[in-house]
């Protein structure tokens, strides 16, 4: 059981962190799709600091004995889909860059037909 010391040192913590998502995200240095997923994250990290009795009702909902093997369940219940999400994304630009390599190489090629040079 979390003394309240660690509840509030917890809780400033989380405070800090969503100040922190926030300003990447005001400076768009985060796309707002993540910033959401963390910001959830992070609010429900808050719930079940302030609630610890949360993880156990949670952890006897679902039929998991212990609490702390809930939180390493749902931890990697995140990962899995930030992993799948990247994935997607990372797919995503990799034909966006195939592309306009070729479109490039296409441009590149039609300015050496016209000047008669070639470029590097």
């Amino acid at each position: 059981m979390l003394t309240e010391r660690i509840q509030l040192i917890v809780a400033v913590m989380i405070l800090a962190f969503l100040i922190v998502l926030f300003e990447l995200a005001k400076k768009k240095f985060m796309d707002p799709k993540y910033t959401l997923a963390w910001f959830l994250v992070t609010v429900g990290v808050m719930i079940l600091d302030l609630i610890p009795d949360a993880m156990k009702y949670l952890s006897k909902l679902i039929g998991i004995y212990n609490p702390m093997n809930m939180v390493f369940f749902i931890g990697f219940i995140y990962m899995a889909f930030i992993i799948f999400a990247l994935s997607i994304a990372m797919s995503r630009m990799s034909g966006r860059v195939k592309k306009l390599i070729q479109e490039v190489a296409i441009l590149n090629r039609e300015l050496e037909d016209r000047t008669g040079s070639k470029r590097k």
